[in-house]
């Protein structure tokens, strides 16, 4: 059973959609995917870094508390300025590792926390959507899915809405209770996989 495909399948259960394209943001997980036939197909990935894991490890190192990406967008409400940071995306794919080191490089150069930490999470969530926005374009799909752990974000929320809004579709967020690692999504992810198995 794989462990992306079970946050999928619950926040796809929690929401009530068929068919959407869905942008998985988790500490282990960064893609885009879709169904294609009987199983997913990826649309767009990150080629190093999950943004989870990315977004944390910024923060581990800066001092905030753990989990760091709600400690991280709360010091980025406070940034007045944005500062150039990389933005990689290569195709459909995204890369967080240059990002993340650059952010800790200015930080050490004394550019204010707040400041960093605006800039670091829009450039993030920027990559992301773009990411989203052309796969929306490429599947033609009329929902829009938001699953795994920073999907609580409030401003990756935001943007997502941004995005469904602009292609007509349907924006469906995982609550906040099945975000995260949960033992229902392994359980509802072995209880489709019977009911395929069965047919």
């Amino acid at each position: 059973m794989h462990h992306g495909v079970a946050h999928v399948e619950v926040a796809r259960w929690s929401v009530r959609f068929r068919d959407p394209l869905v942008l998985l943001v988790s500490g282990g997980h960064t893609m885009v995917i879709a169904h294609s036939g009987r199983s997913y197909g990826v649309f767009g990935e990150t080629i190093d870094m999950a943004v989870g894991n990315a977004l944390d490890y910024f923060a581990r190192n800066v001092g905030l508390p753990n989990p760091g990406v709600p400690h991280l967008e709360e010091c980025a409400e406070k940034g007045s300025k944005y500062v150039p940071l990389p933005y990689t995306v290569k195709g459909q794919d995204v890369s967080f590792s240059g990002l993340v080191e650059e952010a800790l490089r200015l930080v050490r150069k004394g550019t204010p926390l707040p400041d960093v930490c605006l800039s670091l999470v829009e450039t993030a969530y920027s990559m992301l959507g773009e990411i989203v926005e052309r796969g929306m374009a490429l599947t033609g799909k009329k929902e829009l899915l938001l699953a795994g752990g920073v999907a609580r974000s409030r401003r990756l929320r935001a943007i997502m809405e941004w995005i469904a809004k602009e292609f007509n579709a349907k924006l469906g967020i995982v609550p906040p209770e099945y975000a995260g690692d949960n033992g229902g999504m392994i359980a509802l992810t072995g209880l489709l996989a019977t009911k395929t198995e069965s047919q």
